[in-house]
């Protein structure tokens, strides 16, 4: 199995170093932080933006503003989403990132070896 990326592990520490913050501001306007359900609308609902932003890409949805900038923003903040969701259920990303994409990559091979290209 592959070890997680530094990059990875870097990104996780600083995606729960800002998921903190926000937990202090859901306090003090809510007296609670996000549940898990509130965590994953609001990533349902960029995920969900991600979809009209390809849209605007493309020049078939309109949107204010850059689409490619705005892309930028939410595919990375759909990362963040996917490590605070990770953290909240108790799962370590990183080792579950490796042993997926060892898996993927062992079956893809596997049909690869097992098949000719088309000619």
């Amino acid at each position: 199995m592959a070890e997680p990326t530094t990059s990875l592990t870097a990104a996780r520490e600083q995606a729960l170093a800002v998921r903190s913050l926000y937990e202090v501001l859901e306090e003090r306007f809510n007296g609670k932080t996000w549940s898990l359900h509130e965590l994953m609308i609001g990533f349902s609902n960029d995920v969900g933006y991600i979809g009209r932003l390809l849209l605007a890409h493309d020049g078939t949805w309109g949107i204010e503003g850059d689409p490619r900038a705005e892309l930028e923003h939410k595919l990375a903040e759909s990362m963040w989403w996917t490590f605070v969701l990770a953290d909240k259920l108790g799962i370590d990303i990183d080792e579950a990132y490796a042993q997926t994409m060892d898996r993927i990559r062992s079956g893809l091979e596997a049909t690869i070896a097992r098949t000719e290209p088309v000619r």
